[in-house]
């Protein structure tokens, strides 16, 4: 079994991501590649001490870079979108 650390990668800050933790209780992490949903779940309750509604993953499919005339690829990486209960949030920056 995966700690919580090697399933659960960082968190994914943007625009979007924060749009949809404050209106929707979304958050998004990038997770490891052969993370299934109940570890993902368990992870995220195990981490913040939230309560998970739910989990949605995808596979984001690495862009072909060029540099000069050579081609390269980079790696895949799985998205995990966690919806938490209601009441339930994560602050990921924590001011005092």
């Amino acid at each position: 079994m995966r700690t919580v650390f090697e399933v659960v990668r960082r968190p994914i800050i943007s625009e979007k991501s924060t749009a949809l933790a404050e209106v929707g209780g979304r958050y998004s992490f990038e997770v490891a590649l052969k993370a299934n949903k109940q570890e993902i779940k368990d992870a995220i309750q195990r981490l913040f001490n939230v309560k998970v509604r739910n989990v949605h993953t995808m596979v984001m499919h690495g862009k072909v870079k060029r540099v000069g005339r050579f081609e390269t690829k980079r790696t895949n990486w799985k998205k995990a979108m966690v919806t938490l209960a209601e009441g339930q949030k994560i602050d990921f920056f924590q001011t005092k």
